[in-house]
């Protein structure tokens, strides 16, 4: 209980240091968000600015900004007028949450199977072939796969449309783009550690009692090498959601990713913070479970250190 505490309370303390961290860069950038519109006269931009409070001192921002925090309120957003930021989060959420779950659902799909087809026949050529993909797949960029899927299967095939989110095909495209290197990385790490396994004393203890093959391939071989993938699938959400940004720029998705970049660009004060604060706590979320995974899976990690 003490762990799932500890983590509990690192994810709020690390919430609130990256909306910190992120509110102090965010008004130490140049420029602001009236600056672009030359038509403004300085005492209109004064008074855009004493009504978005940007003309208090910088801490008294940052203590607005905090309390907010706490109550889910962001501010109006300073690019797109009369709107709260909570509200096109709201809209942009659930399209980025599809993207990304989606995709670690297919990654771990696809490696799983890979791995389980690999390590079944360990006299055939399958995990080298196998492997040699995982390491074409790691070494390409993600915005080079989507490029390659929409050339191959939109243009080529005319089997799934190049963006938008008209339907529930068009994530398909950008979700395998995500998928493909973290299938490659969850495969490589099973394969791994399923080498690690098959040498281990347990193995050969389990060999010898002469349990059944598919006993002692699941229990023996596959739990082992699964275990670390719990612990690595925080980071691995991480990277999703991180990777996302690109991705719905490609497909024209009006996700978490679109709103950042737009934010960035317009000096949206607000918005930034609230995307930035947003994807750090669905990290913070993500890792929490993972770890609560990890905690019942693998008794050793439940010892106190």
């Amino acid at each position: 209980m003490s762990k799932v505490l500890y983590r509990l309370l690192g994810g709020i303390c690390c919430v609130l240091f990256v909306h910190a961290l992120a509110f102090f860069m965010l008004h130490q950038t140049r420029g602001g968000p009236f600056d672009q519109n030359q038509s403004l006269d300085p005492i209109t931009k004064a008074a855009l600015e004493k009504s978005y409070n940007l003309d208090q001192p910088l801490i008294n921002q940052y203590l607005n900004a905090v309390g907010g925090l706490f109550k889910g309120e962001f501010g109006p957003s300073l690019q797109f007028r009369g709107i709260e930021v909570k509200q096109l989060l709201a809209e942009a959420l659930p399209i980025s949450l599809t993207l990304g779950f989606g995709a670690l659902f297919i990654a771990i799909l696809i490696s799983f199977l890979a791995s389980w087809a690999s390590l079944s026949k360990i006299n055939s050529n399958s995990k080298k072939v196998f492997s040699s993909i995982a390491t074409i797949l790691l070494a390409t960029p993600n915005f080079v796969i989507a490029g390659l899927l929409i050339v191959i299967l939109s243009f080529s095939l005319g089997w799934f449309p190049v963006a938008g989110d008209d339907s529930p095909l068009s994530f398909l495209l950008p979700c395998l783009a995500l998928a493909l290197p973290l299938s490659a990385q969850i495969y490589t790490l099973v394969a791994d550690n399923a080498q690690i396994a098959l040498q281990s004393t347990t193995y050969r203890s389990a060999l010898a009692r002469g349990l059944s093959k598919t006993r002692i391939f699941n229990q023996y071989v596959l739990r082992p090498s699964v275990t670390p993938v719990l612990a690595y699938l925080g980071p691995a959400t991480a990277a999703l959601l991180t990777g996302s940004l690109v991705i719905e720029q490609i497909f024209a998705l009006p996700g978490l990713g679109t709103f950042f970049v737009q934010a960035a660009l317009a000096r949206d004060y607000t918005l930034a913070l609230g995307v930035t604060v947003c994807y750090t706590t669905l990290l913070a979320i993500c890792t929490f479970i993972a770890d609560i995974l990890l905690l019942v899976v693998d008794p050793r990690t439940r010892k106190e250190t």
